[in-house]
C-alpha cells in the first residue's frame, strides 16, 4: 500500500508539472522547493530595438525601465507603464548599456554605460525618472582603470591545486545597487573584478568612485565571461551579495569591515548556471536570473536554492521568446518579478542557440509564490 500512494504521488507531481501551474517538490527538513515555469510576456520591445539587459522600476507607479545592450547600434532606455505600454524612449548612441537602478528618493535612473566596448569611457550616468527624448543625460562617474584581480589559486579533491591569471582590456560596469538612503551607489566591473561606491550619487558634482574589493573571487576565467555582475544589498545593509556569472556564484561581501579588507569576499551559493541579475524580497531571499538555465531562483539565507520561476520554451511564430531566454537581469514590483530577456547568441558556432532564432525581444513577468 505505501508503495502504491508513492506512486500515486509521483504521478500527481508530473501531471501538475505537464499542466505548467506551480509544483512544490519534497525538500529537506527546512521547507520545500517551489516550482512555477508560467512565465508572461509583459512587453515587446519596438522593431528593431535589441538585447534588454538592465531593468529597474518605480515603486510607485510601477513604472518599467529597460536598457539596451548592443555595442555599435543605437542602444536606447525605454520606459514602459504598468501595463507594458511603451511611454517614452532617450537615445544613447552606440554606446552599450548595461545596469539600471531607480534612485526613488531623488527619482532618478542610474545606467552603467559601457562605453569601453565602442572605444569611449566607461561611466555611470543618471537621468530623470519622467525623461523623454530630449532630457539631458548627467555624467556622474567614470570607470577608473584598476586592471584584474591577483591571481586565484583553486584546491583540487586529490591535495593539488591550480592557479587562475585574470586579465582584461576594459572597463565593463554592469550592475547597481542603491542604499536605503539613497546616499550610496555600489557598482559592480566584470572584467576588472572589482566593486566600486560612489556618495551622493544623486548630488555629487564631479563624483568621486572609490574601489571598495578587488578580490579575485570577483573575476573569472569561465563562461559566459563576465564576473562581478548583479548587486543586491541585504536589508541590514550588512552584506553586499554578487553574482559571478562565468563562475555560476553568488558572492557575498561583507560591510562592515574596511573597504579592500583581505578575505570580506565569500562564496554564498554554488552552481547557478550563468548567475545574473540579482534582486532581494522582503523575506530577504535573493533572487537569482540564471541566464544560461532560463530560468529565476531563490535563496534563502543558506544560501539553498527554494524557488524556481520560468522556462524557455521555444519561438513563437512572431520571432519572440515563449517564456525566459537567456533572462539577464530582474526586478521586484509588488508580487511579480519583471525580466530582461537579452537573448544574445555568445559561440561562433552557427545554429547552435536558440537566441540566434530571435527578431523581437522581449520583458517577462513572473509570479512570486506567497510562502
Amino acid at each position: 500500500m505505501k508503495n502504491v500512494r508513492k506512486i500515486c504521488l509521483h504521478l500527481l507531481f508530473a501531471v501538475a508539472a505537464i499542466g505548467g501551474g506551480p509544483v512544490l517538490a519534497d525538500g529537506d527538513q527546512s521547507g520545500r522547493l517551489f516550482i512555477d515555469r508560467d512565465v508572461d510576456t509583459f512587453a515587446v520591445l519596438p522593431e528593431g530595438v535589441k538585447f534588454p539587459e538592465g531593468i529597474t522600476a518605480n515603486p510607485r507607479n510601477g513604472d518599467i525601465y529597460v536598457g539596451t545592450f548592443e555595442g555599435g547600434a543605437q542602444n536606447k532606455l525605454l520606459r514602459f507603464d504598468r501595463r507594458g505600454r511603451l511611454e517614452a524612449t532617450r537615445n544613447f548612441g552606440i554606446t552599450p548599456l548595461l545596469g539600471l537602478e531607480f534612485d526613488r528618493i531623488n527619482r532618478k535612473v542610474y545606467i552603467a554605460n559601457v562605453g569601453n566596448f565602442v572605444g569611449l569611457a566607461s561611466k555611470i550616468q543618471r537621468i530623470a525618472a519622467n525623461f523623454n527624448g530630449g532630457t539631458a543625460i548627467e555624467d556622474v562617474a567614470v570607470i577608473p582603470l584598476v586592471n584584474a584581480p591577483d591571481p586565484r589559486t583553486a584546491g583540487n579533491p586529490d591535495g593539488s591545486s591550480d592557479t587562475i591569471y585574470f586579465g582584461t582590456g576594459a572597463r565593463v560596469p554592469n550592475a547597481m545597487v542603491l542604499n536605503g538612503a539613497g546616499n550610496l551607489l555600489y557598482v559592480s566591473d566584470s572584467f576588472q573584478g572589482a566593486i566600486f561606491r560612489i556618495s551622493n550619487p544623486a548630488t555629487c558634482d564631479p563624483c568621486n568612485i572609490e574601489m571598495i574589493n578587488h578580490d579575485p573571487l570577483l573575476a573569472t576565467a569561465g563562461f559566459p565571461p563576465f564576473g562581478a555582475n548583479g548587486l543586491a544589498l541585504s536589508h541590514d545593509e550588512k552584506t553586499l551579495f554578487i553574482a559571478n556569472t562565468g563562475d555560476d556564484r553568488v558572492l557575498k561581501l561583507d560591510l562592515t569591515v574596511p573597504p579592500l579588507t583581505p578575505n570580506s569576499v565569500s562564496v554564498f551559493a554554488e552552481s547557478i548556471n550563468g548567475a545574473d541579475g540579482l534582486a532581494i524580497d522582503k523575506r530577504g531571499r535573493v533572487w537569482v536570473a540564471a541566464n544560461q538555465a532560463d530560468e529565476v531562483v531563490a535563496l534563502n539565507e543558506k544560501g539553498k536554492v527554494v524557488a524556481k520561476l520560468g522556462e524557455f520554451r521555444g519561438i513563437r511564430g512572431n520571432g519572440t521568446p515563449d517564456g525566459l531566454l537567456f533572462p539577464a537581469s530582474l526586478v521586484i514590483v509588488d508580487d511579480e518579478i519583471f525580466v530582461a530577456n537579452l537573448a544574445l547568441a555568445l559561440t561562433p558556432t552557427a545554429g547552435d542557440e536558440p537566441e540566434e532564432d530571435v527578431s523581437r525581444w522581449t520583458i517577462s513577468r513572473l509570479k512570486m509564490p506567497h510562502h
